[in-house]
């Protein structure tokens, strides 16, 4: 990539930039190849930093760039389809449901944002955290709000914390009949926790797949899904209802 002066263009110049470097990743550089740094850009473009920075952030939300830690920004490879669509009667954690692996389950007070998706008062739920791990990466994370009133006869004694707990909830939930769910897809910036799983930079751009889970006519269960957005494009299959809305309370309840 030599050095490049920006054409004078009606479009903005961050946007103009990301087209200059998207041709470049195309024919300039391979995969996984780290880039120069901003400051060599910036001065080879001719370009703020700033400028620089925004065409960056676009590229990497488009899943053409990576950023790593201690490594730099590289070029991404492909994007990992991702199936997340689901029979409308499955609960999370069935016996199918092997690409997800529970690491824990911690009993607390539930979020705003979440008692307003539960659509209930004050209460205690079990909050079982898992990642979804696709070819070997870890892909998304996962937090699964269940109320305390939805799994009566889980003993706290044959299951006390860790991985174990965790199971032991996603079993005790199959018991109920599921009416159905209803689920939503926003992007979203990674959560400190989140980004440490994923290995991105807190902030890094992700798609977050809220889904409610329906029985006895109310809400049993919440699932917050976390997927990279650089490496991931999800799929819904002929089951997959897509919903679009702008109600703010629908947002990301994690």
């Amino acid at each position: 990539m030599g050095t490049t002066r920006l054409e004078t263009v009606p479009e903005p110049k961050y946007w103009h930039l990301r087209n200059v470097l998207a041709e470049a990743l195309d024919t300039e550089f391979a995969v996984g190849e780290i880039l120069p740094n901003e400051r060599e850009l910036a001065a080879r473009f001719g370009v703020a930093r700033a400028t620089l920075r925004q065409a960056l952030e676009q590229l990497e939300l488009e899943g053409r760039l990576q950023r790593r830690r201690g490594v730099g920004t590289t070029v991404a490879p492909p994007r990992v389809g991702v199936d997340v669509s689901t029979p409308r009667h499955e609960w999370p954690g069935d016996d199918q449901d092997a690409s997800w692996n529970p690491r824990d389950c911690v009993l607390a007070p539930a979020p705003a944002a979440v008692l307003r998706l539960l659509e209930t008062a004050p209460a205690e739920v079990h909050t079982v955290r898992r990642v979804r791990v696709t070819s070997g990466q870890t892909v998304a994370t996962e937090l699964i709000y269940v109320p305390a009133a939805s799994v009566p006869e889980l003993s706290a004694i044959d299951a006390p914390s860790g991985s174990a707990r965790a199971r032991s909830v996603l079993r005790e939930l199959q018991r109920l009949g599921l009416d159905g769910q209803d689920r939503a897809v926003e992007l979203g910036s990674a959560r400190a926790d989140d980004a440490k799983e994923l290995d991105r930079l807190p902030g890094a751009p992700v798609l977050v797949v809220t889904t409610r889970y329906v029985a006895a006519g109310r809400v049993a269960a919440v699932s917050v899904a976390t997927y990279r957005a650089d490496t991931c494009r999800l799929t819904f299959g002929d089951s997959g209802d897509l919903e679009i809305s702008d109600r703010p309370e629908e947002r990301r309840a994690s």
